[in-house]
């Protein structure tokens, strides 16, 4: 199936992804100190995808860097007192993944280089000044995480779909600026006769209890791209099948663990790519003048095994438009 290369930077051309690599690296024996926040259990694809770019830059575990790993095993609430003991390992940057994770180590520091690996709307959330030049000390990578186009898809393979439960975490979309997102993607997903439901999941362990509470006539599921939803994204699929409900969602990884189809960003690439911020930062750069890089094009993910479970049939030409086809 077709893969695409997908990151562009902001406002003008990528920097090569390859120039001189060792020279970068290797300053004077220096060992460079890093923190890595992350909501979820333990090393995932997302942390393996930053080591692998910082390897491919000349920065490599146990050689020129070490790598401070904080994982708040599911829970949010931990957060804030993972980023502060970063701070007190006197770390060289900050790396996270996602929302909750940002905002916990921007209250942490206000010195120390951020870089998140994917935030949706940094610059709505407060988290950036702009994406050309974000200020402050955080920099990174702008999920778009288009919910809308997953439900237009459904709709396309599915047309009975209309009540579609949203499964997400309150922590990735605060305050006034998820309600905004909320009211968007309902009026949005109106307009293709689908209504949506929110439906919060804070923690992976209520996972069973959510959809235990799905409201009555749910004929769908639309998952945010959240660090929760990412943890328990085996087990809501897993669920999402016993119960007959066609699941989207907006990154790669829930169509691998069995929902039947994502469309959007590939996190793993991205955090591969965020690696470059780290290295531009060791050499003297600073993230107020890094511009927030965003994705331009999006992968299209299917599950043939579980459109046959739930007893669908996929059309061809939609299965061509795939980028990647799970049978």
């Amino acid at each position: 199936m077709r893969r695409r290369d997908f990151i562009t930077l902001l406002g003008g051309a990528a920097t090569p992804w390859f120039a001189p690599l060792a020279a970068r690296a290797q300053q004077a024996g220096k060992v460079w100190r890093i923190g890595y926040l992350s909501g979820q259990y333990g090393p995932n694809d997302l942390s393996r995808g930053f080591v692998q770019g910082l390897r491919e830059l000349g920065y490599v575990e146990g050689q020129n860097l070490i790598v401070e790993y904080r994982f708040a095993l599911g829970k949010n609430e931990r957060l804030p007192e993972l980023a502060a003991d970063l701070v007190r390992a006197r770390v060289i940057i900050i790396v996270t993944e996602g929302t909750p994770s940002t905002k916990a180590a921007m209250q942490a520091t206000s010195t120390i280089p951020i870089v998140f690996g994917s935030t949706q709307d940094p610059v709505e959330k407060g988290i950036v000044a702009s994406l050309a030049r974000p200020g402050g000390n955080v920099t990174g990578n702008a999920l778009i995480a288009d919910h809308t186009k997953a439900l237009e898809l459904l709709k396309g393979v599915l047309p009975g779909a209309s009540h579609v439960a949203f499964i997400y975490d309150p922590a990735t979309r605060p305050g006034a600026y998820g309600e905004a997102k909320l009211k968007e993607t309902q009026d949005q997903a109106r307009t293709v006769d689908m209504t949506v439901q929110p439906i919060a999941l804070r923690n992976p362990d209520e996972t069973d209890r959510v959809f235990a509470a799905l409201p009555a006539g749910t004929n769908a599921l639309l998952l945010e791209n959240s660090i929760i939803n990412l943890i328990a994204g085996q087990r809501i699929c897993a669920l999402a099948a016993q119960r007959g409900l066609p699941a989207v969602g907006t990154v790669p990884e829930f169509a691998d663990a069995g929902c039947l189809m994502s469309y959007g960003e590939n996190p793993s690439d991205l955090y591969r790519r965020a690696a470059s911020y780290a290295d531009k930062i060791f050499r003297g750069a600073k993230p107020a003048d890094l511009p927030v890089q965003q994705a331009v094009t999006f992968e299209l993910v299917v599950n043939l095994r579980t459109a046959k479970a739930l007893g669908l049939t996929i059309p061809e030409a939609f299965l061509i438009r795939a980028d990647k086809v799970i049978e």
